[in-house]
């Protein structure tokens, strides 16, 4: 055991002896100004180069820096001193295309970047300084602004790289998304901040389909998607950690989706603030938000093992939004298309969210295909209400083949939870509360087998119903607690309702205990300890 912990102490003392003695290549020593008008992309490209013949340290002292495309290669860390700042370059030829070496939905029409890395091991990206896209910017050879998908560079993407290190920089301003993670494996994303205002699409974090992930001491403020993990290609996410961060989004702060091919699987994330952008205007979404938290599969993949806890959020319209649908597009043209993919084992805990939308949270599967093992316990909503009695009545189409999008239903019939085809969900332990009156019901539940539903807590106006149940089977409800007295703990409806028991009821609290319409068969429900 001795000899163990001395060889330890060995490789640790190596390590350390390694990176305090890493070579340096100065870019100012291969040619660079750092003036912010002379392009240095051959400079520092020329620094890249023979940094990677020894491995070592790419050093950008105080200045800036204006650069196309740089390429980063294996063994290289680019440092960004205090005061340095790398500035992507306003024209359109200083960035070439890149076609990867990869099949990816997009290939062909996603092709440049700031700065490349491409089947590259163990690089960095780190230091106090900021790398600043200038996105709104770029024009091309005609003189016209970027606008297409295609043609606006990431200010970072990086496909099938090992080991990778980003840390402590400022990344703002990209023409595109912010970075783009593809098909990589040992990527560690530390004490960085994000500011993406200045174009469409201009997401915050992409990780595409990529293994063992860590995601600390983040924040960012972003006008599209925020942390998004994604799958357009062959290989999962999996082996994600993601925590401590602060968020602002016009659109989905955390998001697993929309583009969803191969899958999600054994996904931490926990301790995140969601907060107003500070940017007030918007290019797409909503000024606050339009999720805080998004789980959608509906291009095949498969969604399994999600944990996310510990998460306050203030302003997004839809708290949290978790949908399996059938878009079914394919990453290969080659390939059969996509059959519909499953979520299961999901468990979110300890969620606070103010100031949200009137139109409600979702789960929501389609006919045949149910999301299943759902837990959510200890939550907190205070949604902005406002339902009237039309809104109780809506009827939500499927949508099966729609973009999933936390808004994609309207407004729902029930203002907290509206829950459909899904299979073995737990509700506990929850409380929802509207600032303006609402005569829709707190939970409406359809095409639901085995569900329970504990402590709930919940405004309710005095001639709604506190749960609306429409072909619901093997439901168990414990201790409701309607904020005042309500019509009934449960409406029943569909032919299919059966197995249903109430407990704990404070029958003071209700006018009846339960409404069962003419269509549920008879002797559906049993109850016990009614007081």
């Amino acid at each position: 055991m001795r000899y163990l912990k001395e060889a330890r102490i060995i490789i640790i003392f190596f390590a350390i002896s390694f990176s305090v003695n890493a070579k340096e290549y100065i870019v100012l020593d291969y040619g660079a100004k750092g003036d912010g008008s002379s392009i240095e992309t051959k400079a520092i490209q020329k620094a890249i180069n023979a940094c990677s013949k020894t491995g070592g340290i790419v050093v950008f002292p105080a200045g800036k820096y204006l650069s196309g495309t740089i390429y980063l290669k294996s063994n290289v860390t680019i440092y960004l001193q205090k005061g340095a700042t790398i500035l992507g370059s306003t024209a359109m030829e200083d960035y070439p295309e890149n076609q990867p070496d990869y099949t990816f939905y997009r290939k062909g029409k996603i092709l440049r970047s700031l700065i490349y890395a491409e089947k590259c091991e163990n690089i960095a990206i780190k230091g106090e300084g900021t790398i600043d896209g200038q996105g709104d910017k770029i024009v091309l050879a005609n003189g016209k602004m970027a606008s297409s998908y295609g043609e606006r560079p990431h200010i970072i993407w990086m496909i099938q790289c090992k080991g990778i290190n980003v840390e402590g920089i400022k990344l703002q301003n990209s023409a595109m998304w912010m970075q783009h993670y593809m098909a990589c494996e040992n990527l560690y994303i530390h004490d960085v901040e994000v500011y993406n205002h200045c174009n469409k699409n201009n997401d915050m974090i992409d990780i595409n389909g990529c293994k063992d992930v860590i995601i600390s001491d983040f924040r960012g403020d972003s006008d599209d998607d925020g942390i998004t993990l994604k799958s357009t290609h062959a290989m999962p996410n999996e082996n994600i950690t993601i925590t401590n961060c602060i968020l602002s989004s016009h659109c989905n702060a955390i998001k697993c989706g929309t583009e969803s091919n191969t899958g999600f699987k054994n996904i931490i994330i926990s301790n995140i603030v969601i907060r107003p952008s500070k940017d007030r205007e918007v290019i797409y979404g909503k000024p606050d938000g339009i999720s805080g938290i998004s789980l959608e599969v509906v291009d095949g993949a498969e969604m399994n093992g999600i944990n996310i806890s510990n998460i306050v959020m203030d302003g997004p319209a839809v708290p949290l939004f978790i949908r399996l649908g059938n878009r079914a597009r394919g990453y290969d043209q080659n390939l059969p298309k996509p059959e519909i993919g499953s979520i299961e084992n999901i468990t979110i805990t300890n969620i606070t969210a103010f100031n949200t939308g009137p139109q409600g949270s979702s789960i929501t599967g389609i006919p045949g295909h149910l999301v299943k093992n759902i837990t959510l316990d200890n939550i907190r909503v205070f949604y902005k209400g406002g339902g009237n009695e039309d809104d109780a009545k809506n009827i939500i189409p499927e949508k099966e083949d729609g973009y999933p999008e936390a808004t994609m239903f309207g407004v729902l019939p029930s203002y907290g939870m509206f829950i459909r085809h899904a299979e073995n969900i737990t509700l506990k332990n929850i409380e929802f509360y509207f600032q303006m009156d609402d005569r829709r019901p707190a939970l409406y539940l359809d095409d639901i087998k085995n569900g329970k539903f504990l402590n709930i807590q919940a405004d309710i106006n005095s001639a709604s119903t506190f749960i609306q149940g429409n072909n619901v089977r093997d439901i168990f409800i414990n201790n409701p607690q309607p904020g005042d007295s309500c019509q009934s703990v449960i409406d029943i409806i569909g032919s299919k309702s059966k197995s249903i028991r109430l407990t704990d009821i404070d029958a003071q609290r209700f006018s009846e205990i339960f409404r069962v319409s003419s269509e549920a068969a008879e002797n559906i429900i049993k109850t016990g300890n009614i007081f």
